[in-house]
């Protein structure tokens, strides 16, 4: 069960994130996202995946990688286009 609710919550907080990281890229509009709020999530996310490494939390270590990836490219065009 346990594993169920973290592949559940897994794929829902990773899912959140496409829809902002696809407007971003297609508008080109990024004045209106925090630079600062976007890297403390990156933080976030890439300590909740060395977390889930070191539990071995294979559902975990997946949704944050995917959302490395993501928010990554969030603040990437955020200095891009800035």
């Amino acid at each position: 069960m346990e594993t169920l609710i973290g592949t559940l919550a897994g794929i829902i907080s990773t899912i959140c994130w496409m829809p902002q990281t696809i407007r971003t890229w297609r508008t080109r509009q990024t004045k209106d996202l925090s630079l600062s709020t976007n890297l403390l999530v990156l933080l976030s996310v890439t300590l909740w995946l060395i977390y889930g490494i070191m539990l071995a939390a294979w559902p975990m270590v997946v949704a944050n990688a995917i959302a490395i990836v993501l928010v990554g490219s969030i603040i990437i065009a955020k200095l891009k286009f800035g």
